[in-house]
């Protein structure tokens, strides 16, 4: 019922965004984690003190990460146009 081929491509698509994201999301937890700490040592519960740092993390990875996302995302469309053709 289902073409083998068309199932793959979404599968390997799901997989480079999960590898594309995953160091992302893993510096907002690990960043959430220390100011979550700091927050419990400190009796500060402010919401904006652990959503900022999250951020700025989160954006200085990806900016860091932005050739090697790209070269993932060229494997991946290169891959794509092989099976095409």
């Amino acid at each position: 019922m289902y073409d083998e081929s068309s199932v793959e491509l979404v599968r390997e698509a799901i997989l480079v965004s999960m590898k594309i994201a995953a160091p992302i999301v893993l510096a907002g937890m690990v960043v959430g984690l220390l100011i979550s700490l700091v927050q419990s040592i400190t009796s500060i519960q402010d919401q904006t003190v652990s959503l900022v740092p999250k951020i700025a993390a989160m954006l200085l990875v990806a900016v860091l990460l932005v050739p090697w996302i790209m070269m993932r995302l060229v494997e991946y469309a290169a891959d794509l146009f092989r099976l095409v053709s």
